[in-house]
């Protein structure tokens, strides 16, 4: 018999594709599955390199789940002991938690790469034979430049608060990011279609 475990990510639906993200690996535990209708409340938490960044995330991810996600850095205050791992578990399971989906930065890969400029030449002066004739010609260049491509690889796990387990876990990876908002939207689509195609939403 299947354990369902509810989490909301799976009701993102996007207007735009996912063009810069793609899903680099995946696993999932197996006989698991996610409910759609039986969502009750998920616990957002995102690891990036700011807290800036990292409220961006966790409020993107909070707007996808119909006002049934909470942010971790409301959740979880400072006046909490979050190296406390006992704590955290008997609070959320209190709290009436069903799931938590998290997301982290694992790393930013760059690649510098040179981009050669167009060169052309033309003849300057045509108005008579003798100055075609020596080849009076003008050396026209546009200056090549460097471009950084910048990968940022992002793994998104779920985890099942009642069996205190991970359930399912994803890496992305995303080739220049537009800000943290265009890339945590990407992110989250990217693994919605991976659960969907692995079966591991239930939409009934």
């Amino acid at each position: 018999m299947n354990i369902k475990i509810w989490c909301t990510l799976i009701i993102i639906v996007f207007s735009f594709s996912c063009t810069s993200t793609n899903i680099t690996s995946s696993w999932r535990q197996p006989d698991k599955e996610i409910v759609v209708s039986n969502l009750k409340k998920v616990l957002v938490v995102a690891f990036l390199d700011s807290e800036t960044s990292r409220r961006k995330a966790e409020d993107q991810m909070v707007s996808y789940l119909n006002g049934k996600g909470i942010v971790s850095y409301n959740y979880l205050k400072e006046g909490f002991d979050k190296k406390n791992e006992d704590a955290i578990r008997k609070k959320i399971k209190a709290d009436g938690f069903d799931g938590a989906i998290t997301m982290r930065l694992i790393d930013v890969e760059k690649d510098e790469q040179y981009v050669r400029g167009n060169r052309s030449n033309f003849p300057i002066y045509y108005q008579n034979f003798s100055g075609y004739y020596h080849n009076m010609w003008s050396f026209y260049q546009t200056p090549g430049y460097f471009t950084t491509t910048k990968i940022y690889t992002i793994e998104s796990n779920v985890y099942s608060i009642k069996d205190d387990k991970i359930i399912w876990s994803g890496l992305t990876e995303t080739t220049n990011p537009d800000g943290v908002k265009k890339m945590t939207a990407e992110v989250a689509q990217a693994v919605y279609k991976q659960m969907i195609k692995e079966g591991f939403i239930n939409k009934s």
